[in-house]
């Protein structure tokens, strides 16, 4: 059953002096439990559709659809409470808060929610275990290495227990060893606990641990193939 349903996305930038057409036509259905990996060249729509699934950006044409939920029909407060609650997104750049700790980190998103304060504890130190951070809960970002960072950041996403999780090119600053690990813990979570990730991603190792590539080219989908 699709949790996620894209039906004919179009997005232009610029409609009034140069149009750029990001997204053509896109029509893509993501099952619960996927590990999915959109691929293509720079330039191609990959973020830009990573940022309409995950309500960041609305499309030009076309309707987004999660667990039933018509992201048009909801008002832009309530996009943002439905991002809070039901999706968990990993950046690039990790987007960490420096002055606070993995631990305050890592459930921010909870507070935000209004959960009591003794729960937004236990479930972070909880998370981090299960990242391999439990000893580090009390150091800012600057303290810790890249793949640390990240893997805080994962540790964050998780925390709503979200639909799903948006991993927009998680492993562009990572070296090897940090990127195996990664994949190791997202692969294990969702085999294990069955979170559903999509990557927006350039790196071969991403696209050989998925179990689904979506291929884009100049705004519309070349090739679709389960692995």
């Amino acid at each position: 059953m699709a949790i996620i349903e894209v039906k004919n996305i179009t997005k232009t930038y610029n409609e009034k002096q140069v149009p750029v057409h990001a997204l053509n036509g896109i029509d893509l259905d993501i099952g619960a439990g996927e590990f999915t990996a959109i691929v293509g060249p720079s330039g191609c729509g990959k973020t830009t559709l990573l940022n309409i699934i995950g309500g960041l950006d609305k499309p030009t044409e076309g309707s987004i659809t999660i667990n039933g939920s018509n992201l048009d029909d909801l008002t832009e407060k309530q996009i943002i409470d439905f991002r809070l609650h039901h999706i968990g997104f990993v950046f690039q750049a990790y987007n960490l808060i420096p002055v606070l700790t993995a631990l305050e980190n890592v459930i921010f998103i909870l507070q935000m929610q209004g959960r009591p304060h003794n729960e937004c504890i236990a479930t972070g130190k909880e998370l981090l275990e299960s990242v391999g951070l439990g000893d580090k809960i009390n150091k800012r970002p600057s303290e810790l290495s890249g793949g640390q960072q990240q893997r805080v950041a994962v540790a964050r996403a998780l925390a709503s227990k979200p639909d799903y999780v948006l991993a927009d090119e998680p492993t562009a600053n990572l070296d090897s060893k940090s990127t195996s690990d990664l994949l190791d813990m997202m692969h294990q979570l969702n085999e294990s606990v069955g979170t559903t990730f999509v990557f927006s991603t350039h790196d071969q190792r991403v696209v050989e641990r998925a179990k689904r590539v979506v291929t884009l080219v100049d705004g519309k989908i070349e090739s679709d193939t389960k692995q």
